[in-house]
């Protein structure tokens, strides 16, 4: 474990510590916690080969969650790999909001009928699936790579989703049903020409489609689903979208006008993260 903190921080690692603990207990085959409940346990040559081997994954940048291939979101566990963004911590705060609005609420089928535009990895929409009693979930993706695995994710946790191929709402063309209730999306937002400011791991690794938002307008995703998803949403639906840390000061001039009631919430570090429209009750 020592050695494996101490080579990662050779090859400028910032988590260098936590990094090592996950991939080693990943190639032992244990929970994190677990390792260190079994510290005396001897290891088998290929569990240490093994272990050598993600080490230098993670050493040349590539993401942890692609080495490991699983991510924990939310009390699940999901699938990712080079298809899709590496779930994040701050998204959880959608699921959060979206829990708060729904507790308490009736809805004509018992649950609410829920939208994901851009699901990548499923990890939205199958959490909500999970977490939301009743729920009817509808997933968006215009890649059918990210749409593989986000079905895969969808079977192996047990959630009821259905998914949809195409770019933004366009796929909703054609899609019968009552209004959405909740729509949620985490957009491309990151500006193309910030793309060398970020982490390594982040720009040689993470699909391009799902970071950056259009060379000319990088908060489109975001202003588009403002101004357009609720014709697809009911009375009193609720939409949240997720920001980048300084998109809101961008957005906040573009969207004044908008119909219902426009806030931002802060994630843990204090910035703007989640861009939350309610819609006027009936």
């Amino acid at each position: 474990m020592k050695k494996g903190r101490e080579f990662l921080e050779r090859h400028g690692v910032e988590e260098a510590r936590l990094d090592a603990e996950l991939l080693v207990s990943h190639a032992l085959g244990l929970e994190r916690l677990r390792m260190f409940l079994e510290l005396d346990r001897p290891v088998e040559p290929h569990e240490l080969e093994r272990a050598r081997a993600m080490l230098v994954r993670r050493a040349k940048g590539e993401p942890t969650a692609y080495v490991t291939g699983v991510r924990d979101f939310y009390r699940h566990t999901f699938n990712v790999d080079r298809r899709v963004l590496v779930p994040r911590p701050e998204t959880e705060l959608v699921v959060d909001l979206a829990r708060d609005w729904a507790k308490g609420r009736l809805f004509p089928s018992g649950g609410p009928r829920v939208l994901d535009v851009g699901t990548g990895s499923g990890c939205l929409a199958v959490t909500l699936a999970l977490e939301l009693d009743g729920s009817n979930v509808v997933a968006i993706d215009v890649s059918p790579e990210a749409l593989e695995l986000a079905r895969e994710n969808a079977a192996r946790l047990g959630a009821d989703v259905g998914f949809l191929e195409g770019d933004g709402l366009a796929p909703l063309a054609d899609l019968g049903g009552r209004p959405f209730d909740l729509v949620v999306s985490n957009p491309p937002y990151v500006d193309p020409s910030q793309r060398d400011s970020l982490a390594r791991e982040v720009r040689d690794h993470e699909p391009a489609l799902a970071l950056f938002g259009p060379a000319d307008d990088p908060d489109h995703w975001a202003v588009h689903l403002v101004l357009e998803a609720p014709r697809k949403m009911g009375p009193g639906g609720r939409l949240l979208v997720e920001l980048g840390a300084d998109q809101w000061k961008r957005l906040e001039p573009r969207l004044r006008n908008v119909p219902g009631t426009l806030s931002v919430h802060a994630d843990l570090a204090g910035l703007p993260r989640v861009l939350v429209l309610d819609l006027p009750e009936a």
